[in-house]
C-alpha cells in the first residue's frame, strides 16, 4: 500500500519488466491511432505523416499530464469517470472512418487528414491509452508512492506505448505503400472498417 515514500529502486526493478510488457501489448496492438497512422502512411507517405504523428505526440503528453496531476490529487477514483471518454473517442473514430472511405486513395499532397490537429485530436480521445495511463499510473506507482514526480516518471515510460508504437505503423506503411499503389481503394475499405471494429470494441 501506498506509505508516502518515493519508488525505490527495487520497486523499480521489480515493476518495470511488467510495465513494458504491458506497453508492448497494449501500445503496438491495433487500436484507433495505430490504425489511423498506418492509413495516412499509406495514403500520403513518411514525410507527411510525420507531421501528425507530431500532433499524436503532443496530444498524447497532453493527455498523460492531465491523467498525471488527476491522479496525483484525486487517486484512482477518477478512473470511472474515464470510461465515459470511451463515447467521445468512439464518435471520432467513427468520423474517421468516414472520412477514410470516402477518400479517393493515395494522396497526392497534404490535406486536414493528415495534419498536426487531427493527429492530437485522435490521441485526445483515444479512450484506450487513456484508460490505459490511469490503469499504469494505479498499478505501479499509487500502492507505493503518491508524488507527481514518479507518476510523471511512469508517464515518460508510457510514451513508448503511444507515441512510440504510432510511429511503428507509420514507418510499416511508409515501406508499403508502393507495394499497395495498386490496391488504393480496397486500402481504404479495409482501414475505415478497422477502425469501425475499434469503435465498436471502446464502446464494448
Amino acid at each position: 500500500m501506498y506509505n508516502g515514500n518515493t519508488l525505490d529502486s527495487n520497486i523499480r526493478q521489480n515493476t518495470l519488466p511488467t510495465l513494458l510488457l504491458q506497453i508492448f501489448v497494449i501500445g503496438y496492438s491495433p487500436g484507433p491511432a495505430n490504425i489511423y497512422s498506418l492509413a495516412m502512411s499509406l495514403r500520403h507517405g513518411r514525410k507527411d505523416t510525420l507531421k501528425m504523428w507530431c500532433g499524436l505526440l503532443c496530444g498524447f503528453l497532453i493527455a498523460m499530464s492531465a491523467m498525471a496531476i488527476i491522479t496525483h490529487f484525486i487517486g484512482v477514483a477518477f478512473s470511472e469517470y474515464v470510461i465515459y471518454l470511451k463515447y467521445i473517442g468512439a464518435s471520432y473514430t467513427l468520423y474517421l472512418a468516414y472520412k477514410i472511405w470516402n477518400s479517393k486513395g493515395l494522396a497526392k499532397e497534404s490535406d486536414a487528414d493528415c495534419s498536426f490537429v487531427s493527429g492530437m485530436l485522435v490521441q485526445l480521445t483515444n479512450a484506450k491509452m487513456l484508460l490505459f495511463d490511469v490503469t499504469a499510473f494505479s498499478t505501479f506507482v499509487l500502492p507505493y508512492s503518491n508524488k507527481l514526480a514518479d507518476l510523471f516518471e511512469v508517464g515518460c515510460w508510457l510514451t513508448l506505448a503511444g507515441p512510440g508504437g504510432n510511429i511503428v505503423w507509420i514507418l510499416a506503411g511508409s515501406y508499403l505503400r508502393r507495394f499497395f499503389e495498386n490496391y488504393k481503394k480496397q486500402i481504404d475499405i479495409v482501414s475505415a472498417l478497422a477502425l469501425v471494429s475499434c469503435a465498436i470494441y471502446i464502446i464494448l
